[in-house]
């Protein structure tokens, strides 16, 4: 791995993986150090072996300088703009079936502000039905 990354001359540096107390901590630590690496670490795309585990060795690296983001940033901060055309429909794709609440803002938009069709079909409409 250090040869590898040696080779192409980058020093940010994203991991994710498993185990966040063992792999992720040394793994950080030591590019950091040794390497002079700024590390970028997807806490919501790593685990310990319980909460507790990954918890405390996040709270560990971020003492050590490493930088704690979610998968989402990630993907969004490649992305960086969505005038980036050749990347577009693959990370809104991405978004809208993984992101919750901002899918849901994704396809919000599509619908009711540029008038797309909805990607989910629903039952038929009842009511709403005169009070008797």
């Amino acid at each position: 791995m250090r040869d590898a990354l040696a080779a192409n001359g980058r020093k940010k540096v994203v991991v994710a993986g498993l185990w966040t107390e063992v792999c992720n901590t040394t793994f950080a630590l030591c590019a950091m150090l040794e390497g002079g690496y700024e590390i970028y670490m997807v806490a919501d795309a790593s685990g310990g072996t319980s909460a507790d585990a990954h918890k405390y060795a996040m709270d560990r690296m971020v003492q050590a300088g490493v930088v704690p983001v979610t998968w989402q940033q990630v993907l969004l901060e490649w992305q960086r703009d969505w005038a980036r055309k050749e990347t577009y429909d693959a990370v809104v794709g991405i978004a809208k079936e993984h992101s919750g609440a901002y899918g849901m803002g994704i396809d919000y938009a599509y619908t009711m502000v540029h008038g797309a069709p909805e990607r989910v079909s629903h039952g038929e409409t009842i009511g709403p039905r005169a009070a008797t």
